[in-house]
């Protein structure tokens, strides 16, 4: 079956809705992107819990629908407009031929190298180095490759910083890669939290085939939230179920956002053991400072490395009864 895509320029006030219109009359898919990426005037947008966004688009936005060789872009476009009650936009169609769409997916994503000797290889892979530290990956439903800055950054602290029996809790462990690369580097107990049951399921399923898979490696569900949570920031905050109440690590690693980072300082802190290491990302590098004050009370929180605009941040937690 061959595929079109109908490709439009739309002001910021109107492609959330022409996508809706499109999709409501029958696009099978529909996708918003800046009509300015990769040229000087290509806009970042970014957006997470509890942060006010006054736009989740682009000033110049171009909507891509796209349709069966069957569906009339004129008519689906007409009808949308006048759905909106708009002029009708103008537009160009792009052929879309027929591919084996599952090898041209697994193309896309290669054997990833992460710092002196980690891989992330997708099973449809050979690892490139049998010897290195392999993390067996597929992209899936759950945050976690190896391709994103921030996953990166931890992954490289991880290996930097994992000591032999170290204790590592990893708090919104998404796909359950830093956890297992923990385990794999030497860690001894290793817990993982997330509030997304898929993504539980999915860290389960990964350890299982990186065969470290035990006792000693666990994933789950939060208990609650902490009091201290806004309902804008819930749905992105995990808290831990299957660690023990006032269970103490050597290690807590947490690759999340910056808004729920901060909410969770005092209890991020209070996981880790006097002397104990911490890492965070999930945070621009503008965003940073902030984060850091957020900690002080505990740990004096600095940049570690910085990664495409995403920063990791690193320190040790004070012995605060000592003082």
């Amino acid at each position: 079956m061959s595929y079109r895509e109908l490709v439009i320029d739309a002001a910021r006030d109107t492609a959330e809705a022409l996508s809706d219109a499109l999709m409501d009359l029958g696009a099978l898919s529909v996708s918003i992107e800046d009509a300015d990426a990769d040229t000087p005037d290509e806009q970042p947008v970014f957006g997470e819990p509890g942060m006010i966004v006054q736009a989740q688009s682009w000033h110049h936005s171009r909507v891509v629908a796209l349709l069966s060789i069957d569906q009339d872009p004129d008519v689906l476009l007409q009808a949308a407009a006048n759905l909106l009650q708009l002029p009708v936009p103008t537009f160009e169609t792009r052929e879309v031929a027929d591919q084996d769409w599952v090898r041209l997916t697994q193309s896309q994503f290669a054997p990833i190298s992460i710092g002196k000797r980690i891989w992330v290889v997708p099973s449809w892979h050979d690892a490139p180095d049998p010897q290195a530290l392999i993390l067996e990956l597929d992209p899936g439903l759950a945050f976690g490759t190896g391709s994103h800055p921030t996953t990166r950054l931890c992954m490289e602290w991880l290996e930097e910083q994992v000591k032999a029996g170290d204790t590592v809790l990893d708090y919104g462990c998404g796909s359950g890669i830093l956890a297992i690369l923990a385990a794999k580097c030497g860690a001894g107990d290793v817990v993982g939290i997330d509030i997304d049951a898929q993504a539980v399921t999915t860290a389960h399923d990964n350890a299982a085939r990186n065969r470290v898979a035990s006792p000693a490696l666990r994933f789950g569900l939060p208990a609650a939230l902490p009091a201290a949570v806004t309902n804008a920031a819930a749905d992105a905050i995990p808290t831990d179920a299957v660690a023990a109440p006032g269970a103490t690590f050597d290690i807590v690693v947490a690759n999340i956002l910056s808004n729920p980072l901060k909410v969770l300082a005092s209890m991020l802190c209070g996981r880790v053991r006097p002397g104990g290491r911490i890492a965070l990302s999930g945070v621009l590098a503008r965003q940073a400072e902030e984060v850091a004050a957020a900690y002080a009370p505990w740990i004096d929180i600095t940049v570690w490395r910085e990664h495409e605009g995403w920063v990791c941040l690193s320190g040790v937690r004070r012995d605060v009864s000592a003082a």
